[in-house]
């Protein structure tokens, strides 16, 4: 009994720092943990049920995520925004997606048409807020969101590029939240989603990563005046 209880423990203890990171990474990405919030082991402790070392291990994570970062001998924060950290985060992305994007549009067979025409669907046919009155993220077009950039990119042949790419989104995405409120409901998301489709499906590269960077540049002007 005592051996069972040893082979298990550490996997209940994987699980249960899997969860914490999984959760913490969300409420950042999504802001509910704000940039430059401090982040208090014995607060996390509360708020995510769990006990002190999944806690520090998840932030450990999340370091290596560059969604937090660790303070010399004063716990953990944050992340905080800035403009120059956003211009490099958004140069990088287009490289790296721009590449990605034209290697699947070479590769793509027809599983990866066939994905992008019912992710766009379906993302144009969710509301990006929950609420009419005011800007309020709907977490389910923020799903079929990520699923259809990566989508747009899934058949480059690089799980090391893919890779550099899902996280870069995460950390746009954090800056992306910012701009919502400012963004919704004036901006037509769905009309860049769509034509951004159909320049992919019909393989005009250069039209698809004007297109890309547009939809980016987008996001940009919209974001900086608030940093």
């Amino acid at each position: 009994m005592n051996d069972t209880k040893t082979q298990s423990s550490p996997t209940v203890s994987r699980s249960i720092t899997s969860r914490v990171y999984e959760t913490m990474r969300t409420d950042i990405i999504s802001g509910a943990l704000e940039p430059g919030k401090k982040l208090k082991i014995e607060e996390l402790v509360r708020t995510y049920e769990a006990g002190n070392s999944p806690v520090r291990e998840a932030l450990s994570l999340l370091v290596s995520d560059a969604l937090v970062e660790r303070l010399d001998q004063r716990g953990f924060r944050v992340v905080q925004v800035s403009a120059g950290e956003f211009e490099e985060l958004l140069k990088t992305r287009i490289w790296l997606e721009e590449r990605a994007l034209s290697e699947s549009m070479k590769n793509g067979g027809t599983d990866w048409e066939e994905q992008i025409v019912l992710l766009n669907y379906r993302l144009n046919n969710t509301s990006r807020s929950v609420s009419k009155d005011a800007f309020v993220a709907n977490d389910e077009w923020e799903v079929l969101h990520k699923r259809f950039h990566m989508a747009l990119i899934g058949a480059c042949g690089s799980d090391i590029l893919l890779r550099f790419c899902n996280q870069l989104y995460d950390q746009n995405t954090r800056y992306r939240q910012l701009s919502g409120p400012s963004a919704y409901p004036a901006r037509d998301i769905n009309a860049e989603h769509s034509a951004l489709a159909e320049a992919v499906l019909q393989r005009k590269e250069k039209d698809a990563l004007a297109l890309l960077r547009a939809h980016y540049q987008q996001t940009s002007d919209l974001l900086f005046p608030l940093l």
